[in-house]
């Protein structure tokens, strides 16, 4: 009997032992694939069982949670959703997140091991902070100034800061409401599938995520390879350019869109303040492709890796061309391609002595009462130019603002300089072009220029004969830089 016995308590022992040895191997180590398992909503129920925390403009909230009562318990909410949506993108319970939501998801959702009171508390406590904030270093008054003046028009506005590379405004055009999907449910999925239907693609972020041709606006970056290489005497040196141009090994003679009379041996001041394709190209030919592209990286061209904390779009100036195709592309068209915060940070360059700073969206991340969990400070990016030549540009694009094409950006008792940018699209270049302007402004109280910003208009409505960065974007970014100077005043 007793053999029996021991028999069977081996039995049991070896079933205890297996079983422990099974349990160990599905908390240990499957632990992580059952975690991400779709079938296990464990996570989502605790992920949505609290409030997020908020993400903050000029320290007010623009977002907040609504209680529905359901397993997945607190939804995201947001104020002014289509304003700020190229900023804060999207939380949804169904669609996952994007831009600011999702780059700083760990923060918001409280699941930071930076939001800890000491270092694997979440771990033995099994529990989950509060969720913390991210404040931007959006100005609301830039931000509503630039979403107003596109109006519903296809397009984007991006405003840097030149000194610090602070983004102040990041707005794009048509846009839409993140909390339209921010829940579960039909009326979710229905507003998800008709956005992403939607031909006019309003949740395309066209600030960071599109690259436009950035027609007359290059000519800043051609005319600073120019000078950097000393290609030109000076800026009031003629440049010896006939008009027309033919292009280097074709017969395909080029013209300029107005002012052609006026072009032929242009000096580069005159050149840039009425925009001579004519002179822009044949410089670019002179300076060389290898120098072209030496200057195109130094203001930001051809850099996959720019965070802010998202990732932008890589902005495009061609290594390998034919002569003719470099003339083309030094007054940017052919490939060369940029986003509006890439053509942003050409203007802030310029403003800011020739250095490019790092432009950043995130000022600080902090606990849910405001312990500073990081700061973003102040980074230098890239040094495009010497302060000499950016002194040279920055005379240039204030004769553009106060006696070219870019009048309508003045703004009384500021200095303002900029360029204008008609870029042609289309098959054989018969779509309607694309109105740009970059431009930056200083106050007269203040020691150094305050803003930067560069427009985009998709359809901007515009004889193909008149510069149209000058009639359909230089007004909305003479309102940006108005609203960012009361600002400083205030």
């Amino acid at each position: 009997m007793t053999r029996y016995i021991r028999r069977a308590a081996v039995f049991c022992l070896i079933l205890l032992v297996a079983l422990l040895v099974n349990s160990t191997r599905v908390q240990v180590f499957q632990s992580g694939s059952l975690d991400a398992n779709p079938a296990n909503r464990r996570g989502s129920i605790a992920q949505y069982g609290q409030p997020r925390g908020d993400i903050l403009v000029q320290g007010g909230p623009v977002t907040g949670a609504r209680d529905s009562g359901q397993a997945l318990r607190y939804e995201r909410t947001y104020k002014n959703g289509p304003l700020y949506s190229p900023v804060t993108g999207y939380a949804s319970q169904t669609y996952g997140s994007s831009f600011v939501e999702g780059a700083e998801d760990g923060i918001l959702s409280g699941t930071s091991p930076l939001l800890a009171p000491f270092p694997f508390w979440p771990e033995l406590s099994r529990s989950r902070e509060p969720g913390g904030d991210v404040a931007t270093t959006l100005n609301a008054g830039a931000q509503e100034a630039a979403y107003a003046g596109l109006g519903g028009k296809k397009g984007a506005v991006a405003a840097i800061e030149p000194a610090t590379g602070r983004i102040l405004a990041l707005v794009t055009a048509p846009s839409y409401d993140p909390g339209d999907f921010a829940g579960t449910g039909a009326a979710a999925e229905r507003a998800w599938r008709r956005l992403n239907a939607d031909p006019e693609r309003p949740m395309l972020n066209r600030a960071i995520r599109e690259t436009y041709p950035p027609g007359s606006t290059f000519k800043v970056v051609t005319a600073a390879a120019a000078l950097e290489h000393e290609v030109v005497d000076g800026i009031g040196t003629p440049t010896r350019t006939p008009v027309p141009y033919t292009l280097p090994g074709t017969t395909t003679r080029l013209g300029n869109e107005s002012a052609s009379a006026a072009c032929e041996d242009a000096t580069l001041e005159d050149a840039l303040r009425i925009s001579c394709n004519t002179v822009f190209a044949k410089l670019g030919v002179a300076v060389g492709l290898d120098d072209m592209v030496e200057t195109a990286r130094a203001f930001g061209f051809n850099d996959p890796g720019v965070h802010v904390p998202m990732i932008v779009s890589r902005s495009n100036f061609d290594t390998d061309m034919n002569q003719s195709q470099l003339a083309l592309s030094s007054i940017g068209q052919f490939n060369t391609r940029a986003t509006p915060l890439q053509m942003a940070m050409v203007a802030a360059a310029v403003a800011n002595g020739g250095t490019v700073m790092a432009p950043h969206l995130v000022d600080r991340t902090t606990t849910s009462g405001g312990t500073a969990i990081s700061t973003t400070g102040s980074r230098t990016y890239r040094q495009a130019m010497s302060p000499y030549t950016a002194s040279q540009l920055q005379k240039m694009m204030v004769d553009v603002v106060e006696d070219g094409t870019g009048t309508n950006a003045r703004i009384p008792g500021a200095t303002v300089g900029g360029k204008t940018g008609t870029a042609q699209n289309g098959v054989n270049n018969e779509g309607t072009p694309y109105a740009w302007f970059i431009s930056y402004a200083q106050s007269a109280q203040s020691a150094q220029p305050e803003v930067a910003v560069a427009v985009v208009v998709e359809d901007a409505a515009a004889n193909r004969a008149d510069v149209s960065g000058g009639g359909s974007a230089a007004p909305i970014a003479r309102a940006v830089m108005e609203a960012v100077l009361r600002t400083a005043k205030g």
